[in-house]
């Protein structure tokens, strides 16, 4: 990839390992799952370069087995925060400055350590903080982020050669400044990838950035700083906070270099940061970006002409893998009344043979629901569903804390298609079913596009292009990322950059180069070879 005078290793997707028995890589992990589990770790804050210890700390527990300790994670105070952003201020003066080739050389060199030496670490602290299975920790810690960190800076490379037409009399050129001021992180539980992609993208664009990590993924976000740090991060440029998530929110929203936010979590959340950067607008000097992948509600939809087996495989694998905590999990479905007892049958067959428990013994392949909290509203809602008269459960059904926080996978069976668990985001193996009839499935799209204030994934299934057709386009609007014949999970970066649109967030698209436009400030310079010394035009004559 040629930019100027530089050549950039053209990015290649990491190969997913197998981790069958026997592989060196399947001792690999289970050495290092076993060497972390048996030890235990205090995760300080991240401050310009130190590791701050405040003396209030929280306690790390795997999801699957809850009354083990992994350690302690430090709890910030308003002064370390404000520390933070002082660190990012300062740093920012030189790593701005940094010629880009060597920014990129230092993300790139943080994805071969975690290809090579830390591949099994990072894995492992995923398994363990995250209850994730090895294959789903694979494709997340280890081949996602280094992805991330690989294309990002050939996506770099690519917009700093986007350069305006010049003309003999004038040299014009594009220079892509980091935004004035720091950039805010914040990351969610559920992808290791996405925790070291949000503060890294902005970071290789020459931003600096205070981060703060989800409760439920310091284990493993330390794991990633550990990453930064060998790869030659310097100090100040990530700073890791960890606390009182409104406290820490309000005092960088507080501070008048407050430059942008790249987020991902709940829409409650980033609507209410939302409002909040509004009511402070007059505070910064600048106009904060807003980047933000909050939630969905996404759908798989069958048309009478697909293939039963292969429905079923991608409700199963869609709604299930990682205990459907996958912003892009399949949670709602539509499935043609004469293809309902197939599907159904071959879901159950699917479910009734899932292993579930720790990810340690890697024939298990559902684990835990992240903590309590989540598992005590999933128990709500299946609950819920056993009582009401237009909903039944006809998988699954059962839940088990006493251990871990382990909910079975379940599919709910209803005759309302605006049933609760049809429009409101559960983040678990819970995945609910509506029979339309089937020849109305050009209504059924409507009710597709109308149920839910979501729009991130969708999938359409159907063997008929005409109906393919129909739903691509009646469905325009319902889902970022649409896929035709497959489930509704597993994008790719470099492949299917992923966004939604709607309550899900404002489609800037993670694994792009549109991601990457959102965090600098492009500058014009214009340079003008003969500088005219008369005001007079042509047209005015003598």
């Amino acid at each position: 990839m040629s930019t100027g005078f530089f050549e950039v290793p053209v990015a290649i997707n990491e190969p997913v390992k197998t981790y069958a028995p026997g592989t060196p890589e399947r001792d690999a992990v289970l050495k290092a799952y076993k060497e972390l589990y048996n030890s235990t770790v205090n995760v300080p804050l991240y401050i310009d370069g130190k590791k701050i210890e405040t003396g209030k700390t929280s306690t790390m527990s795997p999801p699957h087995e809850h009354k083990h300790k992994l350690g302690e994670y430090q709890l910030a105070e308003k002064n370390h925060i404000e520390a933070a952003i002082a660190a990012s201020l300062e740093a920012r003066k030189k790593w701005s400055q940094m010629p880009w080739e060597h920014r990129a050389g230092i993300f790139l060199k943080a994805a071969e350590l975690i290809q090579g030496p830390y591949r099994a670490k990072i894995n492992a602290a995923t398994m363990l903080a995250q209850s994730k299975n090895i294959y789903q920790a694979e494709i997340d810690s280890a081949c996602e982020l280094i992805d991330f960190l690989r294309f990002n800076v050939q996506y770099m490379s690519e917009i700093y050669a986007d350069q305006p037409e010049s003309t003999s009399a004038a040299w014009n050129r594009v220079e892509y400044r980091p935004l004035e001021g720091f950039v805010y992180a914040v990351t969610p539980f559920n992808f290791t990838a996405i925790a070291g992609n949000l503060p890294a993208s902005a970071a290789l664009m020459g931003n600096t950035v205070v981060w703060k990590p989800s409760d439920s993924q310091v284990y493993s976000a330390q794991v990633i700083m550990e990453v930064f740090e060998e790869a030659g991060v310097p100090a100040g440029v990530i700073n890791m906070v960890m606390g009182d998530p409104e406290m820490i929110t309000n005092t960088v929203l507080d501070s008048p270099d407050f430059a942008g936010i790249h987020f991902t979590g709940s829409t409650t959340v980033f609507k209410g940061i939302w409002a909040k950067i509004g009511a402070n607008i007059h505070k910064y000097k600048t106009y904060p970006r807003i980047v933000g992948e909050t939630g969905g509600k996404d759908f798989i939809l069958a048309h009478p002409t697909a293939n039963p087996q292969q429905v079923a495989t991608a409700i199963s694998r869609g709604a299930f893998e990682f205990q459907g905590q996958k912003c892009s999990a399949a949670s709602r479905v539509y499935i043609p009344k004469s293809m309902w007892p197939k599907v159904k049958d071959l879901v159950v067959k699917d479910i009734k043979s899932f292993k579930m428990g720790s990810p340690e013994d890697m024939s298990n392949f559902i684990t835990a629901v992240i903590h309590e909290g989540s598992f005590d509203k999933l128990a709500k809602y299946i609950d819920q569903a056993k009582k009401d008269s237009n909903a039944e459960i006809v998988a699954g059904g059962n839940y088990d804390k006493s251990k871990g926080y382990f909910v079975e996978p379940t599919v709910i069976l209803t005759t309302d298609p605006k049933y609760t668990t049809m429009t409101t985001e559960l983040f678990g193996p819970v995945v609910t079913v509506y029979v339309y009839e089937d020849e109305k499935w050009s209504e059924t799209l409507k009710l597709v596009d109308t149920t839910s204030e979501y729009a991130l994934t969708g999938a359409v299934l159907a063997a008929d292009r005409y109906a393919i057709t129909e739903a691509t386009q009646a469905l325009q609007n319902a889902a970022g990322n649409f896929y035709i014949n497959d489930k509704p999970t597993g994008a790719v970066v470099g492949q299917q950059p992923f966004g939604g649109a709607r309550a899900s967030g404002t489609n800037d698209k993670a694994g792009s180069a549109l991601n990457l436009l959102r965090w600098v400030s492009p500058r014009l310079i214009k340079e003008t070879f003969v500088t005219p010394t008369d005001y007079r035009y042509p047209f005015l004559g003598e």
